[in-house]
């Protein structure tokens, strides 16, 4: 009876959704009806709340968000991104690596907005050789890459947080994935751009390789503090803005500005309620229920929640569905790195045709298409990526 309890939350959730119903009054539908139907005392309630607060796990979510956007602040302000991506043509002087390769680079800013940046950058290069809905495809797949793998972001966070997986472990088995969403954007489109991008060749490409450690020095220097000196994100980001404030020689009345344009509500409050479901769902302790449930079920377990959370994401967004989905897997299956790794695919190729998903309604509107074009162009690489990913999950189980 829990689990249909737990059926009917998510129903509600995905109700609301369909409605459209913002993202955080969803969750609070879905708290609610938790509380409601799990009989769970207000004091409880009260206290799986602060639990999100109280909790460094779960709180770390939140510090980390609002860091890297604050990181992000600085960067916009001395353009290191554009600058990175000047550096790219004068290093490779072709027009398929600069599309691809400053996409990327852009990709490392968790932030909806950084999706102009990249628009302007692909259009520039592929006006003429794309339409307006094969750039926006463009944009949206490879800006969205470093989303499936770096903690920069929330979705690797908050799944990193339930699943208990360590990063260090994590990352390694991301390399084919990483790799395969880049084959297949390339696939897809960038071959049908010519090379040359029409400008001079550089006169030093040396130079432009250390123009380039240059100007995204700061966003290298996270990954190396946490995966070469073991710091935890908090504190190889704090670090980071810290010494950026010094080479950037950031002023005074700069700062108080990055301070509250940092603090984005919307995101922060979505991702505050996601960890309080969370709480929630443990507290019913309906997760201990579920490994016999699930061996009754036709299809092996793995996939019964590859499928959860990508119908979960496209609805609702990476965050509600890991959020959801991540306790109940690794509850019902032996986890460790090679589920993690194939659950994070799964979700990230759902987020890529998601509704929800800001960085799409922004890219649409960018190119002046409508969001169901750009999903339409993405639907059939996000099911190829997840068929593939199937397979890899198969054979890293085998090797590890």
């Amino acid at each position: 009876m829990e689990v249909l309890y737990l059926g009917l939350v998510f129903v509600v959730i995905i109700a609301l959704l369909a409605l459209r119903r913002p993202l955080y009054q969803a969750i609070l539908g879905g708290l609610l009806a938790i509380a409601v139907l799990f009989r769970i005392p207000i004091a409880d309630a009260a206290f799986c709340t602060s639990r999100v607060i109280t909790v460094w796990s779960s709180f770390s979510v939140l510090v980390v968000f609002y860091l890297i956007t604050f990181l992000q602040r600085i960067l916009e302000a001395r353009q290191q991104i554009r600058l990175a991506q000047q550096d790219l043509n004068g290093i490779f002087h072709n027009r398929r690596v600069n599309v691809a390769g400053a996409s990327l680079f852009i990709g490392l800013l968790p932030s909806a907005a950084a999706m102009i940046l990249c628009g302007d950058i692909v259009r520039d290069a592929t006006d003429g050789y794309l339409n307006p809905r094969e750039q926006a495809f463009v944009t949206s797949w490879f800006r969205h890459i470093p989303e499936s793998a770096l903690p920069t972001y929330t979705a690797v966070l908050l799944m990193m947080s339930l699943s208990g997986v360590e990063l260090s472990s994590f990352l390694p088995g991301m390399i084919v994935p990483v790799l395969t969403l880049a084959l297949l954007g390339y696939v897809a489109y960038l071959r049908k751009i010519p090379k040359d991008p029409g400008t001079p060749l550089s006169q030093s490409r040396g130079k432009d390789v250390v123009h380039l450690f240059e100007h995204l020095w700061s966003l290298l220097l996270i990954l190396v503090l946490i995966l070469g000196f073991g710091l935890d994100v908090v504190s190889a980001v704090f670090l980071v803005i810290l010494a950026s404030i010094v080479v950037y020689r950031v002023t005074v009345a700069e700062l108080k500005q990055m301070v509250f344009s940092a603090f984005e509500k919307k995101m922060l409050g979505n991702t505050f309620l996601v960890l309080v479901l969370k709480e929630f769902i443990s507290y019913t302790g309906v997760l201990e229920q579920l490994p016999e449930l699930m061996a009754g079920l036709p299809l092996p377990p793995y996939l019964v929640f590859a499928v959860l959370m990508f119908a979960a994401t496209v609805i609702s967004g990476s965050t509600g569905a890991i959020a959801m989905g991540t306790p109940l897997a690794f509850a019902a299956i032996p986890g460790g790195m090679p589920l993690m790794v194939y659950l994070m695919c799964v979700t990230h190729a759902a987020s890529q045709i998601s509704p929800t998903h800001v960085c799409l309604v922004v890219a649409s509107d960018y190119y002046h298409i409508s969001l169901g074009e750009l999903v339409r162009k993405t639907i059939p690489f996000s099911l190829a990526f997840c068929v593939l990913m199937t397979v890899y999950y198969q054979i890293l189980l085998i090797l590890v």
